[in-house]
Formats: C-alpha cells, structure tokens, sequence
C-alpha cells in the first residue's frame, strides 16, 4: 500500500527528538495562514492562536507545527503571509531563538522541503520599517516527520502531517495546487468546496485514517498527525492514532499537548462570560492520558512478518 510505503520512508528519515516526563510539547497543524483576505480562513482566529502559543511561550513548551502552517497552496509569496501575519512570526521566531520550534512541512507547504526555499524565505526578511535584513528563523530544517522518542522507556511517538500516500495531495500536490490557487480558491469564497480536500470530504478522511491505521497496525508505532482537520483521540482499546485537528475551525482551534507523560485534546476559543466580555479559554476535551497507554492493543498487533 502506498500509504505504508511513504510512512515507512518518512520514520526511517525522520529527526529522532529525545523527551521525558518534564518535556512540554503543543502540537497544531492546518493553521494555513493567509494574507489576510477573504480567502484567508486562518484569519479568524489568528488572536486565538497567538494567545494559546503565548501561553505556550511563557510555560516552557515547545512548539510542534505538524504541516500546512503556511498557505503556500493560494499564495505564491511567502512574505505577503509573514506581512499579514507579522504577531504571530515574531511569537514563532522567539520560540526558534530559544530552540523550541519544530517545523513540519505537510501538502500545503511542501516549498517547505526544498533546502533552497527555506534558505530564501524562512532564514531571515527585509524589514520594510527599518529598511535591513532581519533574522526570522536562521538555520531552521522544516521535516517531514518526527520521532519523539522517550529516553526511559524507548516509547516513540511518529508526528508526520498526514499527507503521506494521500494521491492527489502527495504524488499530485503540484497539479492539486494549481487547481486550488486559480480555481478552488475562488470557488470556496462563494461557498463551493474542493473534492480533493479530506477537510472537506468525510469519506477521503475514514480512507487516509483506515490507511494510518494499517501502518500502526504493523509497525506498533503511534501516530499524531493532522491533514484532516478532523480531531482524534483513542479511548480506552482504541488504536494509538492521535489527530490534532485544525487551527481554521470556525470556532476555534485544536491541539494535542504533551506534558508531564501524558497526552491531551485541547481546545482554545473566544468565550463571552456572564457580563458578555469575551475572553479566550483553553479546554481539555479528550484526555490526559498516559503515554504509556498510547499503544497498539495486544490482540490487534500484528507485527510484519508474524
């Protein structure tokens, strides 16, 4: 199966993070900021998600972007996002300074995997208020995937964005990305959706989880991802695939934190209190649970090879 084969390339070349049970980690995917258009869904929620990652910042966590941060898909330059969205790369930038920013390159930005474009665009910007070169991110590497892996126990967790083997958003990102800037894009204004997006088509998102699920299936290895934008989280028995969801939900955005050795659904959002001022407020909605417990049950495991 495709989907077995990517993921397997990308655990084999994936950056090993070491962690333990005082190691902090947010993890969100899918902000796809824009340049503050009408087609820019990130927009809406851009004072939500910079609060949650300040909060994040002043708490000692680092910060997982799990792929498709950037909306290089609907825009062809970079700084027209940075421009519009100036707050929250500077909040990026200071988590980059004190090594605690993790980038992943997922469909929507995989410019991201080009050493080149990342040189160009993420290392530093001209300043148009000071007129110099300023840092941004110097001698940042955007991954495609990561291991964090617990020095105790050997645990690991693969965080991947959740495109690998999904065709017309791995194989065909190119063709998909024309489509979406000069038509979709457009169309999704006026309130017509893109078939090809698993945000957007419930029976695209059982396939690419089915396809997870397989991998974790034989490799005994838990997975946080996102690309759906569907949040997921296992129960008791369930299988150790995790999805943090999306920062462009009308209402909010979701995440999975990781501290303390436990994992947790999160969720931050505007909420009026009881004299209608609005405040942001963070919720957990699935969790915490041990990480321990984030493994593939014994009668379902079945190794390759057995």
């Amino acid at each position: 199966m495709l989907t077995e084969k990517k993921l397997d390339e990308a655990y084999r070349n994936a950056r090993i993070v070491p962690f333990d049970d005082q190691s902090k980690y947010i993890v969100f995917s899918d902000a796809h900021r824009g340049d503050n258009s009408a087609a820019d869904e990130f927009a809406h929620n851009q004072s939500v998600f910079y609060h949650a990652l300040s909060h994040y910042y002043a708490n000692g966590f680092t910060y997982i972007e799990a792929g498709d941060g950037d909306e290089l898909w609907e825009h062809k330059r970079f700084r027209h996002i940075r421009e519009a969205h100036g707050d929250v790369y500077h909040l990026l930038s200071q988590f980059h300074e004190d090594n605690r920013l993790l980038l992943l390159y997922g469909n929507h930005n995989m410019y991201w995997r080009s050493k080149s474009a990342v040189v160009q665009d993420l290392y530093r910007f001209h300043d148009d208020y000071t007129d110099r070169e300023t840092d941004l991110f110097p001698g940042i590497i955007v991954h495609e995937a990561l291991r964090l892996q617990h020095e105790m126990t050997g645990q690991e967790l693969l965080v991947v964005h959740g495109h690998q083997g999904d065709l017309t958003n791995d194989q065909l990102w190119r063709l998909s990305m024309f489509m979406f800037r000069y038509f979709w894009r457009f169309m999704h204004i006026i309130g017509f959706r893109n078939p090809s997006s698993p945000a957007k088509n419930i029976h695209k998102q059982h396939k690419i989880e089915r396809n997870f699920l397989h991998w974790i299936t034989k490799t005994g290895i838990p997975v946080l991802c996102g690309h759906t934008h569907r949040p997921k989280f296992p129960g008791p028995g369930d299988m150790p695939y995790v999805n943090c969801g999306c920062c462009v939900h009308p209402r909010g955005i979701t995440g999975i934190e990781i501290v303390n050795g436990e994992i947790s659904l999160i969720n931050w959002r505007i909420h009026p209190d009881a004299q209608g001022l609005l405040s942001v407020s963070r919720k957990v909605i699935r969790g915490p649970l041990p990480l321990f417990r984030l493994r593939v049950p014994d009668h379902i495991w079945h190794p390759a090879g057995s």
